[in-house]
């Protein structure tokens, strides 16, 4: 090859605000980010093993975080060096409706602007805004997330609330309904007042605040709440059939006492859930308006009463402040026992954890409400033939190593939370979401998609979103259809996801998967931990510590960005973020731009012979790969970047080319020729090494690599494109 000095493009400083964008373009022009136009054009063997992803999808409410930007970053680095190592490759994008927090937000939207809530417009009107936002909104976290460098395969796109999904949706509730797996019953549910809906118990936010804790005599008892308000319907006593204080008193035995309203007769109930350690050991039960209360009436069969309507507002039971909100009326109940003489005492440092609803809504408010249900103890017949529940199956996925979760100290918390599994409530009472396919006619019900004829009327209620969520793996590759894609890539190699949502989808997706397709819906966990400001702290809009990742990008570079959520972020443990940080890791991209000018400055001969000692030089480059791809193929892509990003700056860039200057000016023409050429190698290997962590420089610097070599990279490239994306990953040693 004809020799030539470095491209003037090197005369200037790296700007990623300059080259990124037209990278960006190169990379979707050449569309081998689709695994099929790799095997089109020769690329990838349509015999190679799989290796396949889904993205968690992104709400459409908001725009791109750190927590999204480390998602992209993890998930991106396992894509492209899979994709150089020859393998079928596909990442599948899409969005997800985030259905209550989007309705919410839109119904906000809505006031502010013209003060009408949903029931002023009506549900076909709020479903014309939602969509309308959700549009503009998808827009913009598509086009965030193209900019952090994500090498998705966009022509296989998948919105949660889209016509392909939409079908799957219906299926999957179909299936489990015949199967005796859906029912509909009254049960405690988590009530939100403020948005008129339920909430799942995974998406209960623990608010921990100081409150007031009452005690008050209750006949020969002490009891203590901190919900005054709940207690209009107490007329049961509940203590532990071991409870050595209270073995005077019976099962069943009437007490007659002075409560809030006057005389009441109330019943021992000896019940073991009764916690003999706290207060006085007794307690009393509010049914209608308590998970663990509801769960001792029913094993009792007693009487269960509603106190609190759907808005927080007390009802009749509750006499004369009947028709106030609980807020309101807290403390006049106390007042009331006061005068009563039954107030004993208040502890007024009490900390509790109020339950409220972390997708914006307001403070839970259990109800016992007519929901539809997935039973998970319920045995059923699986696609393999066998007979088991939901749990049984849920716990075996992950038993069997089926399915690994790394790192491997959140399948104990995994095992914890699926023994403790109840009975999965998937109706919301929003307008926003899959349409539940039930039709009520009188007392007759009918699921399924159409409407069986007149008279009919369907469900008012959509479907949880994690319900949705939990078909992701396969409904983004054609499922309930048996497709090529749905046959090549499920179960998926690896779900990349943060630690904070292992119970919220994680387990979904394994319960949907099991019983629709009796298999995992992948191979890997790999959970990322929380990023955190440079103090340790969550990052929040009320402390003013929140690091924007477009910001980042503009300042410093997607690489940069990048590079800083990887290296020292091990998998499972929160990472230290600061902006310094994110400008080191500039530094470093500049460094690389630099190395690459200086080899290129020395005219590299493609056709030079390498001596001996310089060889080694090589096979230690080589090594330097092996192990980089055994740290990736382990999932520790902490210390796979550690690793290259060690070598370049210390070993190649301190060492490697200091040393080379010396022979680079001295007067042995084969020593100079062998050095250069060696130089010119090692480059084209560390570049692939650094291509999935820093996409954009690596290609940018590829680009203006001198032809044949780049293309062919000495035999290693992949045949079909010059682009580094699709180079072959270095030989291993």
């Amino acid at each position: 090859m004809e020799p030539r000095n470095a491209p003037e493009i090197f005369l200037k400083p790296y700007n990623p605000a300059e080259r990124e964008p037209e990278i960006l373009k190169k990379w979707e022009d050449s569309g081998y980010t689709n695994p099929d136009r790799c095997i089109e054009d020769g690329i990838t063997d349509k015999d190679a093993e799989t290796f396949s992803i889904v993205l968690p999808p992104p709400n459409v409410t908001g725009t791109l975080h750190m927590g999204h930007a480390a998602m992209l970053a993890v998930e991106d680095i396992l894509v492209r060096y899979n994709r150089m190592r020859g393998k079928r490759t596909l990442w599948i994008p899409g969005t997800d409706s985030a259905a209550i927090a989007t309705q919410a937000k839109v119904e906000d939207i809505l006031y502010k602007k013209e003060k009408k809530t949903r029931h002023d417009i009506g549900r076909d009107a709020l479903m014309q805004l939602i969509e309308q936002f959700t549009d503009e909104s998808k827009a913009t976290i598509i086009n965030q997330v193209k900019k952090m460098g994500a090498s998705l395969d966009w022509s296989r796109y998948a919105y949660t609330m889209d016509e392909k999904r939409n079908a799957a949706v219906s299926e999957a509730f179909i299936r489990m309904y015949e199967a005796g797996l859906i029912y509909r019953g009254d049960r405690i549910v988590n009530w939100d007042p403020k948005l008129q809906t339920t909430v799942s118990d995974d998406e209960i936010e623990r608010v921990e605040q100081k409150t007031p804790f009452y005690y008050f005599q209750y006949g020969p008892f002490v009891i203590g709440t901190v919900r005054p308000e709940t207690k209009f319907g107490d007329k049961y006593v509940v203590m532990h059939p071991a409870d050595e204080r209270y073995k005077a008193f019976e099962h069943g035995q009437k007490i007659e006492l002075e409560w809030i309203n006057g005389p009441i007769t109330a019943t021992v109930i000896k019940d073991e859930a009764a916690d003999m350690e706290a207060g006085s050991g007794v307690m009393t039960i509010t049914p209608a308006h308590s998970g663990i209360d509801f769960e001792i009436a029913k094993r009792h069969n007693l009487d269960i009463e509603q106190v609190i309507d759907e808005r927080g507002i007390l009802l009749p039971i509750a006499g004369e402040l009947a028709g106030q909100h609980i807020k309101k009326a807290r403390p006049l109940i106390v007042e009331k026992l006061k005068e009563k003489g039954l107030l004993v005492k208040v502890d007024e440092d009490y900390t509790n954890n109020l339950a409220a609803n972390s997708r914006g809504g307001g403070t839970i408010e259990p109800q016992i409400k007519r929901q539809w249900f997935i039973a998970v103890n319920k045995p059923v017949k699986f696609p393999t033939g066998e007979t088991m529940t939901l749990k049984e199956w849920m716990r075996r996925a992950v038993d069997s190593s089926e399915t690994k979760i790394m790192p491997e100290r959140f399948e104990k918390i995994y095992f914890h939370w699926i023994d403790n599994l109840r009975d999965w409530n998937i109706s919301r009472q929003i307008w926003f979401g899959h349409r539940i396919p039930a039709w009520f006619k009188g007392d007759e019900t009918k699921v399924q998609v159409e409407s069986p004829g007149e008279g009919w009327v369907q469900d008012e209620d959509v479907l949880d979103t994690w319900f949705s969520s939990g078909l992701w793996t396969f409904s983004t590759l054609g499922w309930p259809q048996e497709s090529d894609d749905l046959k090549t890539y499920h179960p998926t190699t690896v779900l990349e996801t943060g630690y904070d949502i292992l119970f919220f989808w994680i387990a979904r997706m394994v319960l949907m998967s099991g019983f629709l397709r009796g298999e995992v819906p992948f191979r890997h966990v790999y959970l990322h931990g929380l990023v955190r400001d440079a103090k340790g702290r969550k990052m929040s809009k009320s402390l003013g510590n929140i690091i924007d990742p477009l910001t980042m990008i503009e300042k410093y570079g997607a690489d940069a960005t990048r590079l800083s959520l990887i290296i020292g972020a091990s998998m499972g443990n929160d990472l230290k973020l600061s902006e310094d940080r994110v400008r080191g890791y500039k530094h470093f991209a500049n460094k690389v731009w630099n190395i690459t000018r200086f080899v290129l400055e020395q005219a590299p001969n493609a056709e030079a012979k390498i001596n001996e000692a310089d060889q080694k030089l090589l096979d230690e480059a080589h090594a330097i790969a092996t192990t980089v791809s055994g740290h990736i193929d382990a999932f520790r892509l902490d210390l796979a970047a550690d690793t290259i990003y060690h070598y370049v700056w210390h070993r190649f860039a301190d060492e490697i080319i200091e040393e080379s200057k010396p022979i680079l000016k001295g007067e042995d023409a084969a020593a100079q020729a062998s050095r250069v050429a060696a130089l010119y190698q090692i480059l084209l290997v560390f570049l692939k090494l650094l291509h999935p962590f820093m996409p954009f420089v690596t290609e940018a610097i590829w680009q203006q690599l001198p032809q044949p070599a780049s293309a062919k990279g000495s035999g290693e490239a992949m045949k079909g494109s010059d682009l580094l994306m699709v180079a072959k990953w270095p030989l291993l040693r």
